[in-house]
């Protein structure tokens, strides 16, 4: 499986994208913005492509096994092998607050010169996507994903 994201608005605090699950539009995305040294917390990953694995350990897959039950969560989405950043998860969230690195996934973008990024509907756009790309792992298929710009 292959998943796509594809960056095109960075006003500074905040990177909006769009998400593709094998060429099909799913949702957009909300991550912290680019640097060009890295602050922890605080910086977008960068361009490439990424395997993507199931992490059963750590603070958000407990969280996320509570809220969603076992039956739904079977891990957390991890971006794997990217330099100098560990830990990258794709998961729900509002704003660059509630990310340090991450991909949030959302239905209602917005990002602009005035306000901070923001991506609604979180949980909504995670529902949709997250077992699509579960199952896909369990089956055994190998996931990545790819991070482009198409705007700085």
């Amino acid at each position: 499986m292959e998943l796509k994201i594809t960056r095109f608005n960075d006003n500074n605090e905040s990177t909006l994208g769009l998400f593709y699950i094998d060429q099909k539009f799913a949702c957009y995305t909300l991550e912290d913005e680019k640097r060009d040294v890295k602050v922890w917390g605080e910086t977008r990953i960068p361009e490439g492509r990424y395997p993507v694995k199931l992490r059963t350990e750590g603070r958000f897959h407990q969280k996320y096994l509570k809220r969603y039950g076992p039956d739904f969560h079977k891990g957390m989405l991890h971006v794997q092998n990217v330099p100098n950043f560990e830990f990258i998860l794709i998961h729900t969230g509002n704003t660059d607050d509630h990310t340090a690195g991450c991909l949030l996934v959302g239905d209602k973008p917005n990002n602009n010169v005035i306000e901070d990024g923001f991506v609604g509907s979180s949980t909504q756009a995670y529902k949709r996507i997250y077992p699509i790309i579960r199952d896909a792992l369990l089956a055994g298929e190998d996931v990545f994903i790819t991070y482009e710009n198409i705007r700085p």
